[in-house]
């Protein structure tokens, strides 16, 4: 079994995700034991942000910023889709994530769960289908 990192570069829907963790300096956290709770965006994801937004992270001067949005993204444990309860979760950023858990479905604020429990060797990945942006980034 691979790390959250080694698997999101395996994996083609996670390019834009590999390309904002590497420019935020993440990758090293990321390949830590954690454990994590990733709640990954696809690529689609990040392309449906208003124009401009990713290319503005993406940019050496934001990287703190870029570092604030992709941590909004990471909750420190491991959470099995089965873990998850509907409330307010703690990220890394220090903003919480609401969890809405209903009918067998699981939402992150307004990013649905369109592929659960990831199973990496330093925690969890969950596949999303938004961008997650922490509140006043």
């Amino acid at each position: 079994m691979a790390d959250i990192v080694d698997i999101a570069v395996g994996a083609d829907n996670f390019k834009t995700l590999v390309t904002a963790v590497t420019a935020a300096n993440l990758v090293e956290t990321l390949k830590s034991p954690g454990p994590f709770t990733v709640f990954a965006p696809t690529n689609e994801a990040f392309a449906a942000l208003p124009e401009g937004t990713l290319e503005e992270l993406l940019k050496p001067e934001n990287r703190d910023l870029l570092r604030q949005v992709l941590t909004y993204h990471v909750v420190p444990g491991d959470l099995m889709a089965g873990d998850l309860r509907s409330g307010r979760v703690a990220t890394v950023a220090g903003n919480p994530v609401e969890v809405e858990v209903q009918s067998g479905s699981v939402k992150i604020n307004d990013a649905n769960v369109v592929q659960a429990d990831i199973d990496a060797t330093n925690g969890v990945i969950h596949v999303i289908d938004r961008v997650l942006l922490p509140p006043n980034p």
